[in-house]
């Protein structure tokens, strides 16, 4: 029985060189190339008693230990990244040896060049839009906000007048973050070549401050992306009286993407 797997990271094409010193999510395991025909996939060797069916399933429930591995993947990704077109692999894409990775490459050959002849001079980035609430809800309150009641304080038609007061602010907080999201997102997806729309990030995992109003990925040419950040920054500023403020990353593997039509 085998004591090797074979990680695999990305596919680019054949003729895409492989960066020297850089290692694979099991330093032991020097990072190589499969080929086949005019495709590659960068993989290396791990050992089945870490990254076998078992250990792994054991080893995915343990938080320190999955930080470390997806650190190392996406690092091996960056380093692809910065030098050609490529399709990234998902975390744990395993096969039993150089053999599998070669088939996989042959039996998917033309949905694989077709996503890099697509990606080809495209570059994915990110953008968050984060929203200060106590912000947002103090601009709410004055848009949406009622004519002072005469009624004495305390009283029952005082209790109602103060709920539905806060009732409609929280309504209107809701609309102009709901509107805030769909403007920056017109605006970047207006740009961009393609974009998605992801579920926001859960804030205790993320770390991020704020509310998540949107978490989008946009599919920018890199001739155009060194003008991104001044967009985003005009957008930020355009909304930032609301509570608002964009996040920027890039560029990332195109994972947003692959399977795009």
């Amino acid at each position: 029985m085998p004591a090797d797997g074979c990680w695999a990271y990305c596919v680019t094409h054949a003729d895409a060189g492989l960066p020297p010193g850089i290692e694979g999510v099991d330093p032991a395991g020097a990072l190589e190339r499969v080929v086949a025909g005019d495709l590659a996939v960068w993989v290396s060797a791990v050992p089945l008693a870490e990254f076998g069916e078992g250990p792994l399933r054991a080893n995915l429930n343990d938080l320190t230990w999955l930080e470390r591995v997806a650190r190392r993947h996406e690092a091996v990704l960056e380093h692809a990244l910065a030098e050609t077109t490529i399709v990234p692999l998902r975390l744990c894409t395993i096969f039993a040896d150089r053999d599998g990775a070669g088939r996989m490459l042959r039996e998917q050959h033309d949905t694989l060049a077709d996503v890099l002849e697509r990606l080809a001079g495209r570059q994915e980035w990110a953008v968050k839009l984060l929203l200060d609430l106590d912000q947002l809800a103090a601009a709410a309150a004055s848009e949406g906000g009622e004519p002072a009641t005469t009624a004495a304080p305390g009283s029952g038609t005082a209790y109602l007048t103060r709920r539905r007061s806060e009732r409609r602010a929280g309504e209107t907080a809701e609309r102009l973050a709901t509107q805030l999201a769909d403007d920056v997102h017109a605006r970047l997806r207006e740009w961009a070549d393609d974009a998605v729309v992801n579920r926001p990030q859960n804030r205790r995992l993320s770390g991020h401050e704020g509310e998540m109003a949107l978490n989008g990925a946009y599919l920018i040419g890199a001739a155009r992306a060194a003008e991104l950040p001044a967009l985003v920054a005009e957008l930020g500023e355009r909304h930032r009286d609301l509570g608002a403020r964009l996040e920027l990353r890039g560029p990332l593997p195109p994972f947003n993407f692959v399977s795009r039509p």
